[in-house]
């Protein structure tokens, strides 16, 4: 489940934010909830909307997950700086004539919660439907940035060669149609697959992947791969890898397997050991799992919002954090300074104009140099690094594609970047 370029048409007007509130409409209420209010993971009922407004705050009681631990330090401080204004920033959305408040966006783009830090003080968070501070949400492809971030960190070590083919470090892919493609090209999405995301197609790869890695739910006389390694060794090539971008989760997967095979660690324990503990998380994470407890890369990570805003703001100082170097300077200067545009720009992301995407994350290269993790339905971290600006953003959109919340959220988030820096 994961950000793509099209997006589901919609057949009828979606109940806005305030009407698809889950408190308002009941989801999960009783003892037992009545069949009406009950929402599933075996009928497909928690990625329906709105039943997903209820879901996405609530994963762990629908799909089986492992801990992603915090460890035992103390919380690191996060300090607050709340101010006022923020809610009557202005912006004109993307394709509109008309201008939208920031208190509007929020409604909007079905906003769970967001926190904005400015120079590491929270000035802005609020919360909304299911989500509270102390509940996890699910980040979907924002998982993505955490596992490029620690490769890109690999590769700074001389653990990972970027050029070095993926069947170097596994094997078992060499058969495969992404055997040959080199780690960079993996990181990059590059590689050239007969995979695709189109969530409006039934018959696209995306929901042969979903149903073998337990993301979703499996009929009983479904003869196809049962797991993550499964799926990724029947991945087939479409042309030559290299060429042009092409977002695909299983990119994700392939270096989910890659990062288990050199450190010897589960993911889980990997994002616990480089990041999570290193960070002072103030609560534990947690990693969707297939039926071999494999760990899903490419879109399975749950966290709280403050500890993702707090990842955000360790990134966006170049790896330090919590009084520690966690991530190589060099590692996320590689990162900032994006790939080939061109590579990018076959893709037809129309409101991502001149952007790249390099090591798993999403570089605009604007005025500001800002760069962001995205994942459907609105999850995301925004990093403006000119306005020393982070925001963590958790949503239940009804559209899932990015590219159908985009007008609403990137010209907002400029506008609110040129508001702090104008004090």
């Amino acid at each position: 489940m994961t950000d793509t370029a099209a997006s589901s048409p919609i057949a009828t007007e979606p109940l806005a934010a305030a009407a698809s509130d889950p408190n308002l409409l009941g989801w999960m209420q009783g003892s037992p909830p009545p069949p009406e209010r009950q929402v599933r993971f075996d009928d497909g009922g928690m990625y329906t909307f709105p039943k997903l407004r209820w879901a996405y705050s609530n994963i762990r009681r629908l799909m089986p997950t492992t801990s992603v631990s915090r460890g035992n330090g103390p919380v690191s401080v996060l300090p607050r700086a709340d101010r006022d204004d923020i809610d009557e920033v202005m912006f004109q959305p993307i394709g509109r004539t008309d201008s939208m408040s920031w208190a509007q966006s929020l409604d909007a783009n079905y906003t769970d919660g967001i926190v904005v830090l400015h120079r590491g003080c929270i000035v802005h968070e609020r919360y909304f439907g299911a989500l509270a501070a102390h509940r996890q949400h699910i980040a979907w492809s924002v998982t993505k940035s955490f596992f490029g971030t620690i490769a890109a960190s690999l590769v700074v070590e001389g653990r990972l060669d970027p050029q070095a083919s993926v069947s170097t470090y596994v094997p078992e892919l060499a058969a495969s149609g992404i055997g040959n493609a080199t780690l960079r090209q993996v990181l990059d999405m590059t590689t050239s697959l007969r995979y695709s995301e189109d969530y409006t197609d039934p018959e696209a790869e995306i929901w042969q992947h979903g149903r073998a890695g337990g993301i979703l739910s499996r009929p009983a006389d479904d003869a196809g791969p049962a797991s993550f390694y499964e799926y990724l060794a029947t991945l087939r090539q479409a042309g030559p890898h290299g060429l042009t971008f092409a977002y695909k989760t299983v990119n994700t997967d392939v270096l989910g397997w890659v990062l288990r095979r050199i450190t010897g660690v589960s993911l889980s324990d990997l994002v616990h050991q480089r990041i999570w503990s290193q960070l002072g998380a103030e609560q534990d994470g947690d990693l969707m799992v297939d039926s071999t407890g494999t760990e899903f890369a490419g879109g399975g990570f749950n966290c709280c919002l403050r500890d993702l805003a707090r990842f955000g703001e360790m990134v966006r100082n170049d790896g330090f954090y919590n009084g520690r170097r966690i991530v190589p300077t060099a590692a996320l200067a590689d990162i900032r300074g994006g790939a080939d545009p061109a590579h990018f720009a076959h893709a037809g992301y129309v409101t991502l104009p001149g952007a790249s995407y390099r090591d798993m994350w999403w570089v605009l290269h604007n005025e500001h140099g800002a760069y962001c993790a995205r994942g459907i339905h609105g999850q995301g971290i925004y990093i403006d690094p000119k306005a020393e600006m982070v925001i963590a953003r958790f949503a239940s959109h009804h559209i899932a594609g990015n590219m159908g919340i985009d007008p609403t959220t990137l010209p907002g988030y400029h506008a609110l970047a040129k508001h702090l820096m104008a004090g």
